[in-house]
Parts: structure tokens; sequence; C-alpha cells
């Protein structure tokens, strides 16, 4: 199963099903308001809210919309029409993505030197200090 299919909409979608796809819309507020208000009103009704956002991961997601998420970035992949956009959208698109790689390749070289030189420093530090060492072992 995918991705993509793990959240398509039911022909003819219940009451639950709709009720699951407003919370998401208003967010992890709505969710949380209601699971108060199902503690507050019959407590088995907000633990049933608890545990259904714990086992579906809602509660500790940064956002409650996945399927609304995902449309959008689903969305910008999709031809336009205008072959002139889409010709433009797909350059910029391999650009960005060339100078992402091209800056991830940079931070790495930039983290490799910065390793290099701690670790050159320690070694330094480390024959000084049994430099030293010697040189007190001599004299004592």
């Amino acid at each position: 199963m995918t991705a993509l299919s793990d959240h398509a909409v039911p022909e003819n979608p219940g009451w639950l099903y709709r009720a699951e796809a407003w919370l998401d819309d208003k967010g992890k507020g709505a969710w949380i308001a209601a699971m108060i208000l199902g503690f507050i009103f019959f407590w088995p009704v907000g633990l049933a809210f608890l545990a259904y956002m714990i086992w579906s991961k809602r509660m500790f997601s940064k956002s409650c919309s996945r399927r609304k998420s995902w449309h959008s970035h689903m969305s910008a992949m999709k031809p336009s029409g205008n072959s002139a956009f889409d010709a433009y959208k797909s350059d910029t698109i391999a650009r960005l993505e060339r100078e992402q790689q091209d800056f991830e390749a940079f931070m790495r070289r930039l983290r490799d030197a910065k390793d290099k030189a701690e670790f050159d420093q320690f070694m330094d530090e480390r024959a000084r200090e049994n430099n030293d060492d010697a040189e007190n072992g001599d004299r004592a």
C-alpha cells in the first residue's frame, strides 16, 4: 500500500470520516478541544479521543492535516498546460535541486574541515603535553 492510497477518500464517507476530516482541517487544536470536551461531558469519550490521537500519531506530529499538505505538494508537480511555464518551472526546480546539492556538499566540506582542524589541534596539544612530560621527566 502506498502513501497516496492510505488516505483515499471513500465513495460514500460516513459521519466518522467526515468528522475526522473536519477536525483535520481545523488542526491539532480542534482535536485537543474535542478531547477535552469529551472528558468534560463523558470521560470515556475523552479517553477514546486521546487513544485515537496517540494511535494515529496526531498528538505528536507537527500537523494533523497530512492529506492537505500531501496534495499541495503533488499539485506543484502537475503540468499547468502552458508549455512555456512548465519548461520554466522544470528548469527552476532543476536549478534549485543543483543549488541544494552544491550547498549540502559545501556544508559537508566545511564540517570535514572543521573536524580536521579540531583533530589537528588536539594532536598538537597532545604532542606538546608529551614533550613537556618528557622534558620534565628528564630533569627529575
